[in-house]
């Protein structure tokens, strides 16, 4: 993996040699500020991460096609499955999907599972330098999460051909949802459906990484710290990046202001895109915001326990638990046409006029496009 320039100073040394171990240590007053408000608590369920000697996402890739071919996963029938997955280390290159059992196929599903166990007991599966287990993510939590996909929300994913099949790319949407689970649809959308099967990884909250059990989970699915440095990484390493700009001001608003979006921060997200040169994916989706409507904020309850806010919900706290069972909202997702980003310098990043522009350019891309898919729907859960 990439390491810092070694004649650079200490100080300016990338973060990610050992991200894991960096999140905790991070101070959150050191991170640029205009990627504080582009996150939020959500991004991370895609994704012990014990050090292994391939710390190379090519290694994992190749990994995985080997285990699909021991248990009877889908190949490419023209090529076989292959090695190695493609100079990103992101998508994957025999244009097989994800593995998946067809129901009823308990002979595959039970050798997938086997080998599963047999390389986390072996320790043969691979983590890069941001803490992300392809392994886990493709066997373990994409399945928990595509019945919930398909069946549950039964979303309707629009515009992938915009998404590259090799390369870095920064996809932006907006965030809703209260208990969001906008960012983990939008993954498993790309994972299954784009040609490629690229895996989107996530920039997520501080918090997200100051809670326990959930922060090694969040790197294991993918998830790194929203900050200049690991999105421009990850970016110029060719992965397809996911940011959600309104952070925790869209993902915890009122149902009142459903689908109007809040303020983009400070185009931190523009300025990492020009700085490496790849294209903004504008992406909109709509059936989120009905899943938990938020009524009321416990805004005292939730300075108390550290939170942003505490949603009450017309079944949150009343019914307990089940309150935390989401409304089976219809969902929409569609990927707007790219905006390049190659035709500025890498000067331009630093050019506030120009973030200003593009950053109100996506914006207003999505909020135009969210006003012409709600017109298009005709229910909330049909």
């Amino acid at each position: 993996m990439i390491k810092g320039d070694e004649s650079r100073g200490e100080a300016q040394i990338m973060p990610w040699k050992s991200a894991a171990a960096d999140s905790a240590s991070r101070d959150p007053a050191s991170r640029d500020p205009a990627f504080l408000d582009e996150v939020s608590p959500d991004e991370v369920f895609l994704g012990p991460a014990a050090a292994s000697p391939r710390s190379s996402l090519n290694g994992a890739e190749a990994t995985l096609t080997e285990s699909r071919s021991a248990a009877g996963g889908p190949s490419d029938p023209a090529t076989g499955p292959t090695a190695a997955a493609g100079p990103d280390g992101a998508a994957r290159t025999d244009g097989a999907p994800p593995p998946t059992a067809e129901p009823g196929d308990l002979e595959t599903a039970l050798a997938g599972a086997l080998a599963f166990l047999r390389r986390r007991i072996t320790g043969d599966y691979v983590v890069d330098e941001h803490g992300f287990d392809p392994d886990l993510t493709e066997h373990v939590v994409a399945p928990l999460l595509r019945p919930i996909y398909r069946d549950y929300f039964r979303v309707e994913t629009r515009g992938l051909e915009n998404i590259p099949d090799t390369g870095g790319a920064l996809v932006v949407a907006n965030h809703s949802g209260t208990l969001p689970m906008d960012a983990l649809m939008m993954a498993v959308a790309i994972l299954d459906h784009h040609p490629a099967h690229r895996h989107l990884r996530m920039l997520a909250a501080d918090l997200v990484f100051a809670v326990p059990f959930l922060a090694p989970l969040a790197r294991k699915i993918g998830n790194t710290l929203a900050c200049q440095a690991d999105a421009e990484h990850l970016l110029n390493t060719g992965h397809l990046v996911g940011v959600w700009p309104e952070g925790f001001k869209g993902v915890g608003k009122p149902f009142s202001e459903r689908y109007k979006l809040q303020r983009f921060g400070r185009g931190g997200f523009v300025s990492a895109a020009l700085r490496t040169g790849v294209p903004i994916i504008p992406c909109t989706i709509v059936g989120a915001e009905e899943i938990y409507p938020m009524i009321g904020n416990a805004k005292s309850l939730a300075r108390l326990f550290g939170l942003p806010y505490l949603p009450v919900t017309p079944t949150f706290p009343w019914f307990g638990l089940l309150g935390l069972i989401p409304l089976p909202s219809k969902w929409i997702i569609e990927f707007g046409e790219p905006v390049p980003t190659k035709t500025y310098t890498a000067e331009a990043a630093d050019d506030p006029m120009l973030v200003f522009e593009l950053t109100d350019r996506i914006r207003e891309t999505i909020q135009h496009t969210l006003y012409s898919l709600l017109m298009q729907r005709r229910s909330v859960f049909f």
